[in-house]
């Protein structure tokens, strides 16, 4: 599990969007911008999608394949940036759907539900940035 320091903490937490990049089946990068929340307690990134987005497909197809999938997630504000390494899984379960949306609401704004939502995890083992 990955702990911010109290500067990255505050990045994170205030309101920015992100890019993350996933990888498509040719091993080339999809990269999408991105509304995300930080799970301080798990050390994990969480970002609500469809489960028919390219970037849910790219990371399911990777854990069918047997693999890690490996993503980055990229937040910046000027000369400030931080990127979140880790690895992807797409969640289904309704209640850490429902956990993530209510961090999304603190965050950003209200979603509507929608029946299509999953949520990806990305559960951070590297952290670079000028964000200290």
């Amino acid at each position: 599990m990955r702990t911010l320091s109290d500067e990255q903490l505050a990045f994170v937490t205030d309101r920015h969007l992100a890019t993350l990049t996933t990888t498509r089946a040719d091993g080339s990068p999809h990269v999408v911008p991105v509304a995300f929340t930080w799970d301080a307690a798990r050390g994990r990134a969480r970002i609500t999608t469809k489960a028919t987005s390219v970037k849910a497909r790219n990371i399911e197809r990777a854990a069918a394949a047997g693999e890690p999938a490996r993503v980055a997630l990229c937040q910046v504000e000027g000369w400030r940036w931080l990127t979140l390494e880790g690895s992807a899984t797409v969640e289904h379960d309704p209640a850490d759907i429902a956990e993530a949306v209510e961090a999304y609401a603190g965050r950003y704004r209200t979603l509507e539900f929608d029946p299509a939502r999953v949520v990806i995890h990305v559960d951070v083992d590297r952290v670079m940035g000028s964000v200290r």
